[in-house]
């Protein structure tokens, strides 16, 4: 079974104690394949591989070919990403912006919050660059870059404001998720859901061991207090199973995509999870 996620610490934290055998499911080999955030939301969009990393904003267009998962997920809370630009500029109304992608929730946020910039979409580990070079007026960044860019480049807005005014509450930021392709069996589907959750649960129990691991492996970009803070931020005890307060916020994402014309219909996030209660009944 081949898993699609980012190439971001949070990503193979939490992923990587089934690539080190430390979780296994009977009769199943899982394999991997790191790509960068937009790549796995396309992807996802051709119905590319069976379970797949994607941008909660995403879900709504590939709801009919996949169902959520409720574990190895991302939110911030207070935080999240970053609209950085040079110190030395000043915004126009119709600034260029680089995003990570059109598909990303910061993405959407952020075109929702600027109608009037001109986005220009990138890889989102060329983002920082391309503001330091001029080659755009700004960037959102994301993952790691969130704590490390350059001193001659500063804040101009958190998307976790964007998100606040918005969303007019205190919900959690949706960032990144997992879905699983609808047409594999509903079993399999249920068990695989339950190994992820298991893997994410490990990691956490053996956090200190596994980013040794992934640090000597070179697997990470990131490492020391760098690495541990930003996995408190993506890839914390939150990140196990969604709780109800995430899903209220995930449906919010998506009702803020249809109020303004980024999806076609209005998408309840508990309507799209794997029905596990089939297993029980299945054994009842």
């Amino acid at each position: 079974m081949l898993i699609a996620h980012s190439p971001d610490a949070d990503d193979i934290f939490m992923y990587y104690a089934i690539k080190f055998g430390w979780v296994t499911q009977e009769d199943v080999e899982f394999d991997n394949i790191p790509l960068d955030i937009e790549t796995l939301n396309v992807e996802a969009l051709k119905g590319t591989y069976d379970i797949s990393a994607i941008s909660f904003a995403l879900y709504p267009h590939i709801r009919d070919d996949y169902a959520l998962l409720r574990t190895a997920v991302s939110f911030g809370e207070g935080y999240g990403p970053k609209l950085i630009k040079r110190k030395d500029k000043t915004l126009k109304r119709n600034f260029k912006v680089a995003l990570s992608g059109k598909y990303t929730t910061n993405a959407m946020l952020f075109r929702i919050a600027y109608p009037n910039a001109r986005p220009v979409y990138m890889d989102f580990l060329e983002i920082e660059e391309a503001v330091r070079s001029g080659k755009v007026d700004a960037g959102v960044l994301i993952h790691e870059s969130i704590l490390t860019f350059g001193d001659e480049l500063e804040v101009e807005r958190e998307i976790w404001d964007i998100w606040q005014e918005l969303a007019g509450t205190d919900l959690p930021l949706p960032l990144g998720g997992m879905a699983i392709r609808r047409s594999l069996p509903l079993t399999k589907a249920i068990a695989f859901e339950e190994t992820l959750t298991e893997a994410v649960k490990v990691a956490r129990e053996r956090k200190e061991e596994l980013c040794d691991r992934l640090v000597k492996e070179k697997l990470v970009r990131i490492e020391g207090a760098t690495l541990d803070k930003y996995l408190e931020l993506y890839a914390n005890d939150d990140s196990v199973e969604l709780s109800q307060l995430q899903l209220k916020a995930i449906d919010k994402l998506f009702e803020l995509g249809f109020q303004h014309g980024f999806y076609d219909t209005l998408v309840k996030a508990e309507d799209y999870l794997i029905p596990r209660e089939y297993s029980q009944l299945r054994h009842s």
